[in-house]
């Protein structure tokens, strides 16, 4: 098996675990616990974003396109910083904790396009790179918002600061990517069936 196939079902279960379990030690102001990555994904060198929800409404989401640790560690750290780090939201409480939704997206590599219609809304990521700023929306944003393509560049551009359509500068790369996106809700679902 390689690295660029997708999780099992066991490993994503691993992986929303590590994630709970290292918000909830380091809100509580424990020491995080440092996991060895027992199953073979768990210890791809892959980037990740861990997204915070809090009775549906965005918590925290904090990522990496790449790493060089094992994908468990990379998604242990994101977790710490999307629950304290993420510049738009204070941290997050011990009171909280029960109340929230943990949400992982592993990443496939960064790819330049030539071509905005080479974006395929829904199963596109997109990283715009300019010399003014830089911004990223996954793949799932564009999908819970109802956008098309130009509304997912336009957000994206936003996103990093700039004027809705930056995109549109030839001195502004934009890249793509994909993402295999799993939560807590999809495992609960998964385990009524």
């Amino acid at each position: 098996m390689t690295s660029d196939r997708p999780l099992t079902p066991e490993e994503k279960r691993r992986l929303l675990q590590a994630a709970r379990r290292t918000i909830e030690e380091h809100v509580q102001g424990g020491p995080v616990p440092r996991l060895k990555p027992e199953l073979e994904g768990l210890g791809f060198r892959r980037g990740a974003f861990v997204t915070i929800h809090r009775r549906g409404q965005l918590r925290g989401c904090i990522g990496n396109f790449v790493s060089d640790q094992p994908l468990i560690n990379t998604v242990q750290e994101m977790a710490v910083a999307a629950a304290s780090h993420d510049p738009r939201f204070p941290p997050v409480s011990p009171a909280e904790l029960e109340e929230l939704e943990v949400e992982i997206s592993v990443l496939s590599p960064l790819r330049p396009i030539k071509d905005v219609n080479e974006i395929q809304v829904g199963t596109h990521g997109i990283y715009i790179v300019s010399p003014r700023g830089r911004g990223v929306l996954l793949p799932q944003v564009a999908t819970e918002y109802g956008w098309d393509r130009e509304t997912f560049l336009q957000h994206t551009c936003l996103k990093a600061g700039l004027n809705p359509d930056c995109w549109k500068d030839p001195d502004v790369e934009i890249l793509v990517f994909t993402a295999e996106v799993f939560g807590e809700k999809d495992l609960e679902e998964q385990g009524q069936d």
